[in-house]
């Protein structure tokens, strides 16, 4: 878009010497430097933001493409109930027993106030 030649930014670096001085020449390159960063910035955000639009709108699109094409499906081979498949029915179906896990036979309970220290010492 902007074809700056390298003897043209010469040239223009020797004027801006010139005209602004060696003294003031960093303060004024520092001030056009934010001025690119930011214009870069503005443009970017542009961009991404048109970027997301586009995005935004293919994405619609597909969507449209998408359901005509599931409905013309649908309308070509429609989906027939299985009469030999039927849907529980909730009523019909026992309730689930509580969870009760019952001690094995032989189980000593544990005396929550005492450890014992071998498994296999017999308890008073």
């Amino acid at each position: 878009m902007f074809d700056v030649a390298p003897t043209e930014l010469l040239l223009v670096a020797v004027v801006a010497l010139v005209v602004i001085g060696p003294k003031d020449l960093p303060n004024a390159m520092r001030f056009v430097g934010r001025w690119v960063a930011k214009a870069q910035g503005v443009a970017r955000h542009f961009r991404s933001g048109i970027d997301e639009m586009v995005r935004q709108a293919e994405l619609e699109e597909m969507e449209r493409k998408w359901a005509a094409e599931n409905e013309r499906i649908m309308r070509e081979h429609p989906v027939e109930p299985d009469p030999s498949v039927r849907e529980p029915v909730m009523e019909s179906l026992p309730a689930p027993a509580p969870h009760v896990q019952e001690a094995p036979a032989g189980a000593v309970p544990i005396d929550a106030g005492r450890a014992a220290a071998d498994p296999a010492e017999p308890r008073a």
